[in-house]
C-alpha cells in the first residue's frame, strides 16, 4: 500500500522558512517523482515543486523558484525547504507521488487529476 507522510508545517512570520517533510512507503521510491502542492482558502490547488528521485530533475512554480529548494534522500523522504515566506505561502501543503512524466506535468498545469498517490495534507501558516 502507497503511503505518503506530509509533516513540518505550522506557524512562521513573514521571511521566515519552514522544511517540509514527505515520508513515502509501499513503492520503490527511485522509480517515482515526488511532487508538493498546495491549497489555499478558496483557491486551486497548484504545483508548487517536483523532484524525479532518479535522475535529480527537479521543477519549480514561479511564485516559488529561488525561495523553495526540494531534495530528497536515500530513505524514502522528500523535503521542501522553504524560505523567505510570504503570506501569499499560507496554504495546505500535499506531497504527492508518480511517474515523473505525470506528476511534473500535473506540477506545470496543476491537472491534478494526473497524480495518483496523495498523502494528507500539512497546514504552513505566515502571518505578516
Amino acid at each position: 500500500e502507497v503511503q505518503l507522510q506530509a509533516s513540518g508545517g505550522g506557524l512562521v512570520q513573514a521571511g521566515g522558512s519552514l522544511r517540509l517533510s514527505c515520508a513515502a512507503s509501499g513503492f520503490t521510491f527511485a522509480d517515482y517523482a515526488i511532487g508538493w502542492f498546495r491549497q489555499a482558502p478558496g483557491k486551486e490547488r497548484e504545483g508548487v515543486s517536483v523532484i524525479s528521485r532518479s535522475d535529480g530533475n527537479t521543477y519549480y512554480g514561479d511564485s516559488v523558484k529561488g525561495r523553495f529548494t526540494i531534495s530528497s534522500d536515500t530513505k524514502n523522504t522528500a523535503y521542501l525547504q522553504m524560505n523567505s515566506l510570504k503570506p501569499d505561502d499560507t496554504a495546505v501543503y500535499y506531497c504527492a507521488a508518480d511517474r515523473a512524466n505525470s506528476i511534473f506535468l500535473a506540477t506545470m498545469t496543476a491537472d491534478i487529476h494526473l497524480v495518483k498517490y496523495w498523502g494528507q495534507g500539512t497546514q504552513v501558516t505566515v502571518s505578516s
